[in-house]
């Protein structure tokens, strides 16, 4: 378990686009990923057991050598050389920019620093473009035409820059979670079929350490995203109580298995907001208040404010907050009560995301606290229009599905990598389907019609050579003239993916999904 555990460290930290050290504080370099030696130029084993000082221009090295001795005796996280330049020095001898982000870490009892190294050659590059921009600009004042010219190419290349920026995060979000989702399913399939006691329990840690790795990605991610402006605010009209509903629904379990009430009030409000960011700043929030809280409630309500204001509150019988940290708990990887370098429940990155996310929708968040008895997260949110009050008081709820799974189901499953789609046919065979796999668009029609009696398409939404799920789905159910329910399995949580789960029997479900929640996605089609 502790290997597979290590591995996987090593296969995210490989897989971050940074160039990450680990250096005890001799300055010998302990751990290098895989960016390292393409940023320098060296291999790996010319790199690890190495002085740090190795990597930058000789004129630094000597100054560097107290400055690291200062900083192991003050260890915290915080930018490497505020407000200087920065030099990284190759293999070949060329320097290049740099900017080093120092985090501490602990092995047993021996403090380590990770150090993230980012080249910022093309920032710097960009940064005196645009100053010759802005130069351009300037003398296009003198005529109409050509400053409007200048402002539409300007506009354009920001349009580009968003659109790489989103393509890149999709990509990262995509990549990034597959091979979390291979072992997600193959823990989920392995679970199913041990019966051996020891080996259940190693099972239940591995599930344990892979939802706290997926956790962390998740957030890592969003933040990304939201620093990045590749998640846009879209505000509609929406049901608080549905929304309560569906909360209450996902977290019932969680509080329960704490012994905690949960307590959600019921109202007739509508908001005007986003809808699916308010839900993740909701999520974050109660999954923070049942985290801090041992005994008592949690509890969940709305409230008018006015004529155009809703308060949603979140409060906690808890720990409480001290008024010396109420400033603190927005910062990155911050818990109260939590010491640095402690072993840690989270990552306290959750805070931090509803900041920004509450700025992103410009609405209004406060926090009240009292040592020992508790807080109240208030997020005060425009209302919406009160005729979907009506629209969602009369909705049917939703009837509970039956446990049982039809027998002998027929599933083509299309995934181009071959580790998830190992992993998914091993979990469905397990499962009691009969499965059948495809790797693209082509291979899936050209299976079709020798699949008469296929029953359900389970599909990746990100396939090889720019092809999508849903082109596969389309496709299939052209081919077959009848409309296939299908599940679609996406690591991108981009604005793109809100739309796809209102098509016609068609499920999206985010990357890394656990084994039963796949399971229990299909049976519920399987029966609609």
């Amino acid at each position: 378990m502790l290997l597979l555990s290590l591995e996987l460290a090593r296969s995210v930290l490989d897989a971050a686009p940074d160039a990450m050290l680990i250096i005890d504080a001799s300055g010998t370099v302990r751990f290098a990923n895989r960016q390292v030696t393409t940023l320098f130029g060296y291999d790996h084993d010319d790199i690890v057991g190495k002085p740090v000082e190795l990597l930058m221009p000789a004129r630094y090295r000597e100054r560097h050598v107290a400055a690291r001795r200062g900083y192991f005796d003050n260890l915290r996280m915080r930018p490497m050389g505020l407000g200087l330049e920065l030099f990284g020095r190759r293999r070949d001898g060329s320097e290049f920019p740099v900017e080093i982000s120092l985090s501490p870490v602990k092995q047993g009892d021996e403090p380590l620093v990770a150090a993230a190294i980012r080249d910022v050659s093309e920032r710097q590059r960009a940064q005196a473009q645009l100053v010759l921009a802005r130069g351009a600009a300037e003398r296009a004042r003198e005529g109409a035409e050509a400053a409007r010219a200048s402002a539409d190419e300007a506009r354009e290349a920001a349009v580009r820059a968003n659109q790489a920026k989103s393509r890149f995060l999709a990509t990262a979000s995509h990549d990034l979670r597959q091979p979390l989702q291979a072992l997600s399913l193959l823990n989920g399939m392995l679970r199913r079929s041990v019966s051996e006691p020891e080996a259940a329990q190693a099972l239940l840690h591995q599930e344990q350490a892979i939802g706290a790795m997926s956790r962390l990605l998740n957030a890592l991610l969003d933040i990304s995203k939201l620093e990045s402006g590749a998640i846009r605010p879209d505000p509609t009209d929406f049901d608080v109580s549905a929304l309560f509903q569906e909360l209450r629904l996902e977290f019932a379990a969680l509080a329960d298995s704490k012994g905690l009430a949960l307590r959600v009030a019921a109202g007739q409000e509508c908001a005007h907001c986003d809808r699916a960011l308010v839900e993740q700043i909701l999520k974050n929030l109660l999954s923070n208040a049942i985290k801090y809280t041992s005994q008592g409630s949690v509890s969940l309500r709305c409230v008018h404010t006015g004529a155009d204001r809703l308060r949603i509150e979140v409060q906690d019988t808890g720990l409480g907050i001290a008024p010396e940290q109420l400033h603190l708990i927005y910062d990155e990887f911050y818990q109260v009560g939590v010491p640095a370098n402690s072993a840690r429940e989270g990552y306290g990155l959750g805070l931090s995301i509803v900041q920004r996310l509450v700025k992103l929708i410009g609405a209004a968040l406060e926090v009240t606290s009292e040592l020992g008895k508790g807080s109240v997260f208030a997020l005060t949110i425009p209302t919406g229009a009160a005729v979907l009050v009506r629209k969602g008081a009369a909705a049917a709820p939703r009837a509970a599905p039956p446990a049982a799974q039809p027998p002998g189901l027929h599933v083509l499953l299309v995934e181009d990598d071959a580790a998830v789609r190992n992993a998914t046919r091993l979990l469905l065979k397990s499962a009691g389907y009969t499965v059948s796999t495809a790797t693209s668009r082509a291979e899936a029609l050209r299976q079709g019609p020798a699949l008469p009696r296929l029953d359900l398409i389970l599909t990746d939404y990100h396939l090889a050579e720019g092809q999508t799920g849903m082109q596969v789905i389309a496709a299939l159910r052209e081919q077959l003239g009848r409309p296939l329910a299908a599940v679609m399995i996406t690591g991108d949580t981009s604005l793109a993916m809100r739309d796809l789960g209102m098509q016609e029997h068609v499920r999206v479900i985010s990357k890394p999904v656990q084994a039963e929640e796949l399971l229990e996605v299909m049976r519920s089609l399987s029966r609609a």
